[in-house]
């Protein structure tokens, strides 16, 4: 069978023809370059939380149903009574078996438009995509020539043909990719997808068509129903062999497997029903009456509902917990085929939700459905080292971008989703150098600090205690006034801004000096009579903080004459202390002076004063 790739040539130009054994002819419709890949694109305004996808093969149209709003979403006409569907892993595209047109119509599902028509002289039968979304599989038939065609679906080109004895009239692959399983009259035939070779054929219950066809999610499984028996062949794929048959009904057609395998529900349209079939077991433990002759099939993800299309126009949703239907829906139309669009990705956590404007920060998206996840942007800007951990969990790192909140974005298939928001902030402050680096406890000396982005500092601090006041002069320098310390000793400088505090280290450092003091003695005039052997004396000293010039309250001072310990007190505001101890008169009269003493403390220098005592008389 001849190809002939269709390009809107240009006046007289010839058209290209591939080799024989090719079954597709691709007409780039809406393209208007032939292998051209299909563009990516945001999901379509009503894209809502589920899709099903159905193709209407009375009105030849694909209907998106929106199975939350319970309506159409939007429809595209496609080629003559389309049946077979197919969607790719991504949701990007729906594949479209038209069978009396000859052609396949290829659906970008974010414009809900067709991209591409791919029309071939024989009749498309059934679709299929590789895992990975790589590769498209298309079973047509036409007189004795019954083949499978291997589309690049990033080039819409055949690349492999299958011959079959018989056309395909169903097609699923495992799970990992490497076997493509096709359901032929009679048959389930077993191919290579890597060498593209029929390796086994396993016949079935009868040499009818096969309605319909599933593998198991552990792969080991491949269940096959016998259309005009009502039958459901096992197959085992360890051994390419039938091990089970089990009757369904007057007939047996479309199939649809619990999210764990462990269930198959299987229609039956002469019979008006669904039968629910324990996989564990492999008998019909229960049948669902279904009227207007039940069609295609399809088991929700979560497992909690089936949706079953009838020959009267309706969809009906059974509860599968119940196994009761909960709701008909009249769809106007015959809905010959159905399949899910991919669940949507859902964002609903951003850690963390800010970082520097310089970028490379890693951010964790965590929600669910995120296994497809190709691109995370910020602002627009793509993220880089974009990983995907598990299905609800994606790292990525973050551009740069100027301050500010920004929108965030994952993308997975061909939707984008809104993932929080994030804030660009300046980098954390950075102190590169002090002038001067020293300076009194008594704080009140002038700083200036050099460094980086001081622009929008809220605070300035020595060591744990703000300074006194600060001036942010530029992005590169402050002025701060040092606050009193309590204690003379190295402390570091910090700045703080929205984004952060700056680190230390010996760029930062400034050391606290103890202040000098200065005590100044009193002399005292006293009066001994004869034979007194002790005197009081009232004696008194101010401190004063050199360093600043000012009083120093609070502090301890001892009057002594000679080693004779004549009282302690403490200053008073003005920085005097006055006290009156005894003393042995033979001390005065053989020193006639005392001494002050103020001992320091971790801010203060010590400091000593002496005055005479003067004998009146």
């Amino acid at each position: 069978m001849s190809l002939t790739i269709e390009e809107r040539p240009a006046p007289d130009r010839r058209l290209p023809r591939l080799r024989r054994g090719a079954a597709a002819v691709l007409t780039a419709m809406l393209l208007g370059t032939a292998g051209a890949a299909l563009p990516a694109g945001a999901a379509h305004a009503d894209t809502p939380a589920r899709l099903v996808y159905f193709s209407d093969n009375v009105d030849n149209t694909l209907v998106a149903y929106d199975l939350v709003a319970d309506r159409a979403a939007g429809t595209v006409a496609v080629g003559n009574m389309p049946r077979s569907l197919a969607i790719s892993p991504d949701g990007s595209q729906v594949w479209v078996a038209n069978e009396f047109s000859r052609s396949v119509s290829v659906v970008d599902t974010a414009s809900l438009t067709v991209a591409a028509t791919l029309s071939a002289n024989s009749v498309p039968t059934a679709i299929a995509f590789s895992p990975d979304g790589t590769h498209a599989y298309i079973g047509d038939r036409v007189g004795s020539q019954n083949e499978i065609d291997v589309f690049d679906t990033s080039t819409l080109t055949v690349t492999g043909t299958i011959p079959l004895p018989y056309g395909a009239t169903k097609l699923t692959p495992s799970a990992d990719g490497k076997r493509l399983y096709a359901g032929v009259a009679g048959s389930v035939t077993v191919i290579d997808t890597a060498t593209d070779t029929v390796t086994a054929t396993i016949p079935t219950a009868d040499n009818r068509a096969i309605g319909g066809l599933r593998t198991s999610p552990d792969g080991t499984r491949v269940y096959a129903t016998n259309l005009n028996t009502g039958t459901l062949s096992v197959v085992d794929t360890t051994t390419n062999s039938l091990t089970d048959v089990i009757k369904i009904g007057q007939s047996a057609g479309s199939i649809a497997l619990s999210p764990d395998g462990s269930h198959a529900y299987v229609t039956s349209g002469s019979s008006n029903l669904v039968a629910l079939v324990d996989l564990t077991t492999l008998t019909v433990t229960g049948t669902i009456a279904v009227p207007g002759s039940p069609g295609a099939v399809l088991a929700d993800p979560d497992g909690t509902r089936l949706y079953v299309s009838t020959g009267m126009g309706k969809m009906v949703v059974i509860d599968t917990a119940t196994n009761t239907i909960v709701r008909s829906t009249a769809t106007g139309s015959y809905p010959a085929d159905m399949v899910f669009a991919p669940a949507t990705a859902t964002v609903t956590g951003l850690t963390p939700d800010h970082g520097t404007t310089a970028g490379g920060t890693t951010v964790t998206l965590t929600g669910s459905h995120l296994t497809g996840t190709t691109a995370v942007g910020f602002d627009g800007t793509p993220a880089t080292n974009v990983t995907v951990v598990d299905d609800s969990t994606v790292t990525a790192t973050t551009p740069a971008h100027t301050a500010g909140a920004v929108d965030v974005t994952l993308t997975a298939g061909n939707r984008t989703v809104p993932a929080g928001t994030y804030t660009y902030q300046k980098p954390a402050p950075t102190v590169t150098g002090l002038s001067p680096t020293r300076g009194p406890a008594a704080g009140g000396t002038t700083v200036t600090i050099t460094g980086t982005d001081f622009t929008g500092t809220t605070a300035v601090a020595f060591g744990t205690t703000p300074a006194t006041s600060f001036t942010v002069d530029s992005d590169t320098s402050i002025t701060a006034t040092a606050p009193d310390a309590t204690a003379a000793g190295t402390v570091d400088i910090t700045v703080t801004t929205p984004s952060g505090t700056s680190a230390t280290g010996s760029a930062d450092r400034y050391a606290y000096t103890r202040d000098t003091t200065k005590l100044t003695a009193q002399p005292l005039l006293l009066s001994i009579t004869p034979g007194q052997l002790n005197i009081n004396l009232k004696l008194s000293a101010t401190l004063t903080d050199t360093t600043t010039g000012k009083p120093v309250p609070g502090a301890s001072v001892k009057f002594t004459v000679a080693t004779t310990t004549v009282c302690t007190a403490t200053t008073d505001t003005t920085g005097t202390a006055t006290c009156t101890g005894p003393c042995p008169v033979t001390a005065v009269l053989l020193n006639l002076g005392y001494t002050a003493t103020y001992t320091g403390s971790p801010a203060l220098e010590p400091a000593t004063a002496t005055a005479g005592l003067f004998r009146l008389g």
